[in-house]
């Protein structure tokens, strides 16, 4: 039988562990990590995959980008996606920082537990990152007005043009340099999400639990304390407050899964390619 081989592109130093166990999980036989790949060397490696197997055999062969960089991986994405032509090509998916498959996790549960995102207003606080930039674009994508957030107003106006670009939506940023000011930003919105470091809490219990217009809060972060005060890492829908709470792990259970499943779609085909709407649209069929 072919051996189902994955090959880890990865932009950072040292291939992730972590998408090598899911990779395993997700039914690849074999899987071998490059890291600091990017745009310049990634050519001979990606002609290593495409000129080996032919027939049948070939489509158990693929291509996983990561990264702790969504910039870095977007590129260096493009330019594996570059080196195939006509049947010279394997499926490949793009997850830097596991940010497609965590965003599309929590957006896929906050949409079926809502059923409908259209003209919500979503606020991303500390969104800037991978993960908040991916969860602002799928907001925004369900038809949600999003609004990301970050300390510098420069930088999140940059995230925003980001998004708005490579989306084609129309995400806004805010500056919240402090607490007050986040809690300012999320009155009279509707849905709260947080995607910031370990170990900062960004928005009180209290800013949020008496705030009538706000009915989901989730938050990303797995290790306490969490984002959001007053809710726990495994709320899944969990009500709290009059809202309805989704944390990391609730979240997590999902994302794994989602990881897992887009994996073994690399090796039902040669011309799979799994980005961000492609990982969504799984995730909502798994929600």
């Amino acid at each position: 039988m072919t051996k189902k081989l994955l090959f880890l592109f990865d932009t950072d130093a040292v291939p992730n562990v972590f998408d090598t166990v899911v990779g395993y999980d997700g039914g690849a036989d074999h899987i071998t990590g490059y890291g600091g790949v990017n745009p310049d060397n990634v050519g001979a490696l990606v002609d290593g995959t495409i000129y080996t197997r032919g027939g049948s055999e070939k489509k158990s062969t693929a291509i996983f980008v990561g990264g702790g960089s969504m910039a870095a991986g977007e590129e260096l994405f493009t330019a594996v996606k570059k080196r195939f032509f006509g049947p010279f090509r394997v499926s490949v998916m793009l997850d830097s920082n596991g940010s497609n498959t965590t965003a599309a996790a929590g957006v896929a549960l906050v949409a079926k537990a809502a059923g409908s995102l259209q003209g919500k207003k979503a606020v991303v606080l500390a969104g800037t990152g991978p993960v908040g930039m991916r969860s602002a674009a799928l907001l925004a994508g369900e038809g949600a007005e999003v609004t990301i957030a970050g300390r510098s107003l420069d930088k999140t106006q940059a995230a925003a043009d980001q998004i708005n670009t490579r989306f084609k939506v129309n995400v806004k940023a805010a500056a919240t340099p402090d607490e007050a000011s986040r809690v300012a930003l999320v009155k009279g919105t509707n849905l709260v999400f947080t995607a910031g470091a370990i170990g900062v809490e960004l928005l009180p219990e209290a800013a949020w639990a008496q705030e009538s217009s706000i009915e989901f809060v989730a938050d990303y972060n797995a290790q306490p304390p969490t984002g959001i005060g007053g809710i726990e890492v495994m709320d899944k829908g969990k009500e709290r407050n009059g809202k309805q709470a989704f944390g990391a792990l609730g979240i997590g259970g999902l994302k794994l899964k989602l990881h897992r499943a887009c994996v073994g779609q690399l090796f039902e085909s040669t011309d799979k390619v799994l980005d961000a709407e492609e990982i969504y649209a799984l995730a909502k069929s798994m929600a």
